[in-house]
């Protein structure tokens, strides 16, 4: 569990740590804020959700590392509408971004992930990406007519006279895989995955 941290404790250094991270563009953006709210006045996902970016630059602010146990910070669309509005240069897309790099360095989170398994599949044993089928049928839902779309693409690509898409070679798709594991990125989907199917058995 994470610990809230008081102003009287150093809050300054929890804000240090997404300053320095390679993510954050935005030199001590973070710091400027002056909580004008011009990122939640802009801001999609609060429009529609409990997110609120003005939030969650006071939290860093007052060094609260239990927003990393907040739900909201998935709500971010990283459409960086408050990165392009912020009167003082700061990102509040990247400070999420950030923020859930550190939760799930610390395995909160996984349940939020689990089910884009598919997209690091597919850049794993592919070198590209692809929609995971559990996406399918909303996106069916979402935009009528996709899947019949999806079922004759390749008939409707030798229609329009285009070429098949290119696919990497293995020896690029090798090449990937070897950066994916040597980083770390395999180990972490691994555990990922092994822990969500776990708490899955546990309640079936």
């Amino acid at each position: 569990m994470t610990s809230q941290q008081k102003i009287t404790d150093s809050p300054i250094d929890f804000a240090e740590e997404i300053i320095e991270d390679v993510k954050n563009s935005k030199e001590d953006g973070v710091l400027k804020c002056v909580q004008c709210g011009m990122c939640t006045s802009t801001c999609p996902a609060a429009r529609h959700s409990d997110y609120n970016p003005r939030d969650i630059i006071e939290r860093v602010l007052d060094g609260d590392e239990t927003i990393l146990e907040d739900e909201n910070i998935w709500n971010c669309f990283y459409c960086y509408t408050c990165h392009s509005v912020c009167p003082v240069g700061n990102s509040v897309c990247e400070v999420n971004q950030i923020l859930k790099q550190f939760a799930i360095t610390n395995g909160i989170g996984y349940d939020k992930l689990y089910e884009y398994m598919g997209f690091a599949d597919s850049y794993f044993t592919a070198a590209i990406g692809a929609i995971p089928e559990i996406f399918f049928e909303d996106i069916d839902r979402d935009v009528p007519g996709w899947w019949d779309f999806r079922q004759n693409l390749d008939e409707i690509r030798s229609e329009l006279e285009l070429d098949p898409p290119l696919m990497p070679s293995k020896e690029v798709i090798d090449e990937v895989s070897k950066i994916l594991t040597i980083t770390g990125f395999k180990d972490k989907i691994d555990k990922i995955r092994e822990s969500q199917e776990e708490e899955h058995e546990e309640c079936s």
